[in-house]
C-alpha cells in the first residue's frame, strides 16, 4: 500500500479485486470516465483524487495481474440514511466477467453495514435487467432529471 494509493477496504474474486479507496491513479480513473463517455475534455484530471475523496464511497477494481483498474463506482450519501450509486463503469475487455456486479455489491455491502438504507440510481438505458437481478426495483411515478443551466426560468 502506497501514499497515493490508499485502501480502505478489500474484496476478492478471480482474477479481479475491489477495494474501497481514498485516492487512485488520475489517468486510470479518467481512461474509464472516457470508456463510459461520461469525460468532458474540460473537466480537470488533476482533481479526480477530490472527487475520490468527496465521494461517501469510491470502488477500484483491479486486475490483480496488472494492478490497473478495470472498473468504479461510487457512492454519494448523507452518511445517515440515502446513498445514490454513480458512475458504474467497466472497461470494455473486462465486461461480462462480473466485475459491474462486485463493484455493486461491494458498495451495497458497505451501504448494509453503515446503515444506509435507501440506495438509488439512475440506471443506462438496456442496463435495467442487471440492476433488478441485484435487488434494484423501478420507481413508478417518479422522474430522474438533471439540471440544466440553459434551461433556467428564474
Amino acid at each position: 500500500m502506497t501514499e497515493d494509493n490508499l485502501h480502505i477496504g478489500e474484496w476478492k474474486e478471480n482474477s479481479i479485486r475491489v477495494d474501497l479507496v481514498r485516492s487512485w491513479q488520475e489517468e486510470e480513473i479518467v481512461h474509464l470516465y472516457r470508456a463510459a463517455g461520461w469525460w468532458k475534455e474540460e473537466m480537470d484530471a488533476s482533481r479526480i483524487n477530490d472527487l475520490i475523496r468527496g465521494s461517501f464511497l469510491f470502488a477500484v477494481a483491479i486486475d490483480i495481474s496488472t494492478g490497473r483498474a478495470v472498473g468504479m463506482g461510487r457512492v454519494i450519501s448523507d452518511g445517515i440514511a440515502d446513498g445514490y450509486i454513480q458512475d458504474l463503469v467497466v472497461q470494455g475487455d473486462k465486461r461480462s466477467w462480473g466485475v459491474g456486479t462486485m463493484i455493486l455489491a461491494r458498495l451495497l455491502e458497505e451501504c448494509r453495514i453503515r446503515k444506509i438504507t435507501w440506495i438509488g440510481l439512475i440506471a443506462k438505458p438496456g442496463k435495467e435487467d442487471f440492476y433488478r437481478s441485484l435487488g434494484f426495483v423501478t420507481m413508478p411515478g417518479y422522474v430522474p432529471m438533471l439540471f440544466d443551466e440553459g434551461a433556467r426560468g428564474c
